[in-house]
């Protein structure tokens, strides 16, 4: 595996260490006070990311087998970002209104037509593919994550949220790795409680303080600065992971993943998002989003060759996904006779929902003992 330098003090260890970059990935670093040794080192097959650097030390790295890739100074963000987000990088400066701050500077130039700059889309793509990197450093075990996929439009103080925060608290209390699509809504509620080290009361006082403001409309900056609060008044630091995106960036990321991994392309953000979470997918009730989710993961379990493959699904809401937005007859009908039926669920309940999520431990556990599972063929 190539050795990732993304510090200084990292690239003066390791040339101590080995007296050489032979293979290694140097990451957005100013270089320009290190070039007397860049110039001797060993540099073959070495990569260089936008980093800065004089050009006479990228001329002589380039001439000793290393692979310059150059700083893209005209996008507002670094296509080179070495770790996930956290909220802090994306709303530095909100205190001058939501529109100064990166995440939304970001989404602002993205809704120009860039279609023709090739410049725009290398950018876009290292970015997505460095925060893909990012992201699988934060999952080093999928077997213990679980998604909880649910609508944006689910207000903070409604029974709705509450019950997604306490859901994210006991999947994290059961030794969980919760992940989200990282936006508002029923997101921002299991990030909540996935992040928040305390009790259930504590649960309850930390969305009845987010409740003062419900939603991020009208006012984006009031919506994060309620949730800034809850941060510094409970410890919510406990690990969990948000993946938003800037294709729906008209909806604010939410504060509480301790890891954001923000994307440009949704599509490659839905993938990896739904194939990280390999303990299961717990849909509460959403929309379009919602329902994409559901058919995405679904898609991936009907064409599985082995059980090993498959992801458990888990709908909360009978009602819900029975008729008010009737996605489940055509999951029960895909999934009947396929390797995922038995790990397909309908349920009424969060209590429902966590007693089928597999154990967190890294051999899945097929059926709660003493339980039969809830499958298609059981409607």
């Amino acid at each position: 595996m190539r050795a990732e330098i993304e510090s200084l003090a990292t690239l003066d260890a390791h040339l101590r260490s080995t007296g050489s970059l032979a293979g290694c990935i140097v990451k957005s670093m100013d270089l320009r006070g290190r070039g007397a040794v860049l110039e001797r080192v060993e540099v073959h097959n070495a990569f260089f990311l936008g980093c800065r650097l004089k050009h006479r030390t990228a001329t002589s790295l380039a001439e000793r087998g290393a692979t310059v890739f150059p700083r893209l100074p005209q996008v507002p963000f670094d296509a080179y970002r070495p770790a996930l987000y956290a909220a802090e990088d994306l709303y530095a400066g909100l205190e001058a209104g939501y529109a100064t701050t990166k995440d939304a500077v970001i989404y602002a130039w993205t809704l120009r037509d860039r279609s023709r700059l090739l410049d725009a889309g290398v950018a876009h793509a290292l970015h997505d593919h460095f925060m893909s990197d990012g992201l699988a450093e934060a999952v080093p075990e999928p077997r213990t994550a679980v998604g909880v996929m649910g609508g944006h439009a689910v207000g903070r103080g409604t029974p709705a949220f509450v019950e997604t925060a306490h859901l994210g608290r006991r999947l994290a209390e059961a030794g969980h790795l919760v992940l989200t699509g990282g936006g508002p809504g029923a997101m921002e509620a299991a990030n909540l409680g996935a992040s928040l080290n305390g009790t259930a009361a504590d649960v309850e006082a930390a969305c009845a303080h987010l409740a003062s403001v419900p939603s991020f409309e009208p006012d984006v900056g009031a919506w994060v600065g309620a949730a800034m609060e809850v941060r510094r008044r409970w410890d919510c630091t406990r690990a969990n992971v948000g993946v938003p995106t800037w294709f729906y960036g008209h909806e604010p990321p939410n504060v509480f993943g301790t890891g954001i991994a923000k994307y440009f392309d949704n599509a490659i953000r839905e993938d990896i998002l739904l194939r990280l979470c390999g303990a299961g997918i717990i849909y509460v009730p959403g929309r379009a989003g919602t329902t994409q989710e559901i058919f995405q993961a679904l898609t991936r379990n009907y064409y599985a060759s082995d059980e090993r493959q498959v992801t458990p699904m888990i709908l909360v809401g009978r009602a819900y996904w029975q008729e008010q937005l009737p996605a489940w007859p055509l999951v029960a009908a895909l999934a009947s006779g396929r390797l995922m039926e038995p790990h397909v669920h309908l349920v009424d309940s969060m209590d429902e929902a966590l007693e089928v999520v597999p154990s967190p431990s890294p051999t899945r556990r097929r059926t709660p003992p003493g339980e039969q599972p809830r499958t298609a063929s059981d409607e």
